[in-house]
């Protein structure tokens, strides 16, 4: 009996047969995607959106991948399905109007029969309903019979990118599990006897607004073969947990929690392929450097590392070990994805923080529950599930568990409609490419080649008009006061990339001017921003294209140094330091890095010490186009998740930095001047931002800053030099006269509270106080309550005081005795706190509570006597 074929294996034999067809083989690309329609790259195909949408031209007219993916918009299916996944590899072969549907075709089936060897009496094929051409193909070249060719429809088998754009149908080969069940019945939407595992798309028309459907000039195609699928085909498992692409990942984590994953019920199974699955998932996005967040792509990784501690609780692994786990992810992927290996510190620091500041979040999870029980009547809403489920990371299941002790319910179909709610937006807002783009462009991408750019070497060139856009509609004439966006054949301007702002300057004819404030690169065309300030313009005009030279010298030495910067981060801090983002402008510079601690104030300066010496020194730039192989051989710095073609521009100052960069750079770095560090600080998760300035702007920064210094010299009659010294006298006095109010405050609290006294009445064996104090603080006010409780012995005290405008502070302090009568302080006024508009809670003894409708204040203290009188008769 022959050993099944290793996931690597079915990757790599995959790879190869398309690269024997004269395919080149392409490495994936990041999970950050350069389409900015999605956060995530959500299918193989997305890195080639451009070349199907003939904006840009392909490098090779054949080319195959395995592509990380993540999909994350049924989440809830993963671990419950045999095959849903979050994380997964497509392997997928293309064509860039090279071959079509007859050769696609035949090496799909090849791949599928004789490489694979899967017996053809168990491949079934779709095609779409009214793709002749698709179906004669299956049965008369490869000999398939027509009752195993299903016709299904446009829902199934037509492909599109968008309301308008490229479309095709497409053609799907499926594996039957179960072939002694006979193939006169096929019935494709039983997912227990057929998995699809390899889609064809044939991309040959494009849809007009009209939906009327014309064929490309150029006709594509793009393939999509699941990885983990053929696995589980191939291997003969049940599902794709099972397969070795992610089983041992869950034997792993089983390992951690001392189960035997095949005597474990079915929740459990559920909980251990949701860990082999998302571990999977947050290794790669760690590694193409996304960090944990509460927005975009950042709350995804949190979201999905948080499912991973919780369905670890789920199963009794109490201590921390997403780290430990995260290892056997990246030993299964290391040869595929050698970064994961690279950035093993740096993914594990990620994961080890996250996980145990979840483990904050879980217990404030439980407090919040604690707050929604007591003041449930009959059940729990949805919303509040939800919040706790989403939010904290609570499982529904715990939710429900707790509730029934306290004799309560969940509000299921709520919190179910809180799902779909947010399952939608998910969908709606991540899970589509939108291949669809500017009328103007399309038809640009179409006739025209992409903008020359000439900025290396030119600040002035002479240009022509090829398109003009007022508010992203196509017109033949501007006049004068417009807004346009331009399109030139060449320009010196460069456009916002990597970081680096674009070019201002002016496009001027025999009348015309034109001020342009921005230019950005929409696919390989660079638009120019600005307004028509005289004249008028046409398509076809002949215009001068000059940049503003000081702005370019300013951003040119922001982004050298910006690279200085790098480098001596990487020699003075952390050698493992890698840019996380930057921003290039003409007055400052920022760049983003992964560090999980602050830089002490001695690291900042010997950072800005190393940077102006190497700007001192004067070393000379030296730029260089070659293959992006031999860029990385010799030592060139490529940011992550940054894609770059086969050639690639090195920026060079030897033995200081070398970095892959398209940007503008002075060619020197004396012509920098002056580099100043303006602040450091944390803006996520294990990223430090720097922000500084460079050249002219240097001076500006120290003249703001001197001329601040004299004022504050002035104004306090000290020398510059003795200011420090002057501030810190008056922070100490401020600060003992800040203690000094406060204690007087609390004096005053008490003397107050004291006259009191006399109010207090009695109620059965306690005695009650409830009363309202005037301009007392919450923690004075607290203070208050405790006093006046010890003096009045077994009974409850309930104050109310109005701090301020629009605010209520509240606060209720109860003796055991009260307790036992059933009365908790915390619960007790927070619903008292309701009536003015706010919330609160805390211990059964002790509890505050505050307010926004100060006029509510009376007739709730009324209530809390009322319900104090009701509740100690």
């Amino acid at each position: 009996m022959s050993t099944p074929l290793s996931g690597a294996h079915i990757r790599q034999q995959f790879l190869e047969f398309y690269a024997a067809k004269g395919h080149q083989i392409l490495p994936s690309a990041s999970l950050v995607p350069e389409d900015p329609t999605v956060l995530l790259t959500i299918a193989g195909m997305l890195p080639f959106k451009p070349i199907f949408l003939g904006q840009r031209s392909p490098e090779f007219p054949r080319a195959t991948t395995s592509q990380k993916c993540i999909r994350t918009n049924d989440i809830e299916n993963v671990g419950r399905t045999a095959r849903h996944h979050t994380f997964f590899e497509m392997l997928g072969n293309f064509s860039f109007g090279d071959y079509f549907k007859s050769q696609a075709i035949a090496w799909a089936w090849e791949l599928s029969t004789q490489i694979y060897q899967l017996p053809p009496e168990q491949l079934v094929v779709s095609v779409f309903e009214e793709d002749d051409e698709a179906f004669a193909i299956w049965r008369d070249e490869i000999g398939i019979p027509a009752h195993r060719i299903q016709r299904m429809g446009e829902k199934d088998n037509f492909w599109v990118s968008g309301p308008t754009g490229p479309c095709g149908p497409c053609s799907e080969i499926y594996y039957d599990f179960k072939p002694e069940l006979g193939d006169r019945m096929i019935d494709l939407e039983d997912d227990t006897r057929f998995i699809e595992f390899y889609n064809l798309v044939f991309m040959q028309y494009n849809r007009d607004v009209e939906g009327k459907l014309t064929p490309l000039q150029s006709q594509n195609i793009d393939t999509g073969l699941g990885l983990e699928r053929m696995a589980q085909i191939l291997q003969k498992k049940p599902n794709n947990y099972e397969t070795d692409l992610i089983f041992p990942i869950i034997q792993t984590a089983a390992k951690l929690a001392g189960i035997d994953y095949a005597k474990a019920d079915e929740a459990t199974q559920v909980s251990l392929k949701v860990i082999g699955d998302h571990i999977r998932a947050v290794v790669h996005m760690i590694t193409d450097g996304i960090t944990a967040s509460n927005e975009g792509r950042g709350y995804i990784l949190r979201r999905l590392l948080r499912r991973v501690v919780r369905h670890g609780r789920l199963i009794g692994i109490e201590q921390e070990f997403i780290p430990i786990v995260a290892e056997t992810a990246i030993a299964l992927s290391e040869s595929a994805y050698p970064n994961t290996r690279i950035r093993e510190a740096t993914i594990k620091t990620e994961l080890q923080r996250e996980e145990a500041r979840f483990g904050e979040t879980l217990e404030r999870g439980e407090k919040l529950l604690g707050d929604i029980l007591a003041q449930a009547t009959q059940q729990i809403s949805g919303q509040d599930a939800f919040i706790l489920y989403d939010t904290y990371g609570f499982p529904l299941e715990l939710t429900q568990e707790i509730a029934a002790e306290k004799g309560l319910e969940v509000d299921l179909k709520g919190f179910a409609a809180e799902m779909q709610a947010q399952r939608d937006r998910s969908r709606a807002a991540h899970e589509t490419i939108d291949l669809t783009v500017q009328e103007s462009l399309d038809q640009l991408a179409e006739d025209l080649h992409e903008t020359e750019f000439l900025g290396y070497t030119q600040a002035v060139s002479q240009s022509i008009i090829k398109l003009i856009l007022i508010e992203g509609k196509s017109v033949t004439t501007a006049e004068a006061g417009t807004l346009v966006q331009v399109i030139l054949d060449q320009t010196p301007f460069y456009a916002e990339s990597g970081g680096q702002m674009g070019d201002r300057g002016y496009l001027t004819g025999d009348t015309l001017l034109i001020r342009v404030e921005d230019v950005q690169k929409e696919s390989g065309f660079f638009v120019h921003h600005g307004r028509v300030e005289r004249g008028s313009l046409q398509v076809g005009d002949r215009v001068t294209a000059q940049i503003d030279l000081a702005c370019r010298r300013r951003v040119q030495a922001n982004h050298t140094a910006t690279h200085l910067l790098q480098a001596a981060l990487k020699k003075l801090v952390d050698a493992s330091i890698s840019q996380a983002g930057s921003l290039v402008a003409f007055d400052r510079l920022r760049f983003d890095f992964n560090y999980v601690q602050p830089l002490t104030p001695e690291q900042v300066q010997q950072v800005e010490d190393q940077v102006n010496t190497w700007i001192a020194e004067a070393h000379l730039a030296h730029i260089a186009v070659m293959p992006i192989a031999e860029a990385k051989a010799k030592g060139a710095i490529a940011m992550f998740g940054e894609k770059y073609g086969e050639a690639v521009r090195v920026l060079d100052f030897p033995g200081v930095s070398m970095e892959l960069c398209g940007g503008t750079h002075v060619s020197n770095t004396a012509e920098i001047g002056l580099f100043k560090i303006v602040s450091e600080a944390g803006v996520a998760a294990g990223i430090r931002r720097i922000e500084a300035v460079a050249g002219p702007s240097v001076l500006e920064y120290l003249n703001v800053r001197e001329s601040v210094v004299r004022d504050l010299s002035d104004r306090f009659k000290v020398k510059p030099e003795e200011l420090p010294d002057r501030i810190t006298n008056l922070q100490t006095e401020l600060k003992a006269t800040q203690k000094q109010l406060e204690t007087l405050k609390a004096q005053l609290a008490l003397a107050k509270a004291d006259s009191l006294l006399t109010q207090a009445t009695p109620i059965g064996n306690w005695k009650v106080l409830v009363a309202q104090m005037e301009g007392i603080d919450p923690e004075s006010l607290k203070t208050a309550a405790e006093t006046l409780l010890q003096k009045l012995g077994e009974g409850a005290v309930v104050l109310g005081s109005v701090p301020e405008t629009d605010k209520v502070s509240l606060v209720a302090a109860f003796s055991p005795s009260v307790n036992k009568q059933g009365l908790q302080a915390g619960k007790f006024i927070g619903a008292i706190a309701k009536l003015c508009g706010g919330g609160g809670g805390g211990r059964p003894n002790l509890a505050q509570a505050g307010g926004r409708d100060a006029s509510k204040l009376p007739s709730a203290l009324a209530e809390a006597r009322s319900q104090l009188e009701a509740g100690l008769q």
